[in-house]
């Protein structure tokens, strides 16, 4: 049995690259289509470090099922890739590396969202009755389609 989880899905975009990047590396714009920005309407959010790109940090506090957790860049090349540490403080203690890699495709972009995390103890005994892929898959669904729909329509 592996010793990490991954969770992955890809959407096509029909914008270009560049447009895409920008609402995934400004965590600030995430607030237009993160699959979980709509679980708690009084979610607390810090943004600090840098404005956007490698060193932009954003922290939230909400209700039990947002939780609570800090994001990092750690890394971003534009308009291809972003890196994120990501660690969850409520309802669980948890840390995982998110990745969002971009690839033009003549008019559109493909982009394809991975998550990759330690199997703690946690993990484990939640993966009894539904893998992370269950779990956190739909999510990444939500906030993809979202994403489509922020870039192709220009939205922030």
């Amino acid at each position: 049995m592996p010793d990490t989880y991954t969770v992955q899905r890809s959407v096509s975009i029909a914008a270009p690259a560049q447009t895409v990047y920008s609402h995934i590396v400004d965590l600030r714009r995430w607030t237009s289509w993160s699959p979980w920005d709509d679980l708690d309407p009084d979610l607390r959010r810090t943004y600090s470090g840098t404005e956007s790109g490698k060193g932009a940090k954003y922290a939230w506090a909400g209700n039990r099922k947002a939780g609570e957790g800090t994001m990092e860049i750690t890394g971003a090349i534009e308009p291809s890739s972003v890196e994120i540490a990501l660690e969850f403080l409520k309802p669980f203690k948890s840390s995982s590396t998110t990745t969002f890699d971009l690839r033009s495709e003549g008019e559109s972009t493909s982009v394809t969202w991975t998550m990759i995390g330690p199997k703690t103890l946690v993990t484990r005994l939640m993966g009894i009755f539904k893998s992370m892929d269950k779990m956190i898959g739909p999510d990444f669904e939500k906030g993809l389609a979202q994403l489509k729909t922020a870039a192709e329509q220009g939205s922030d």
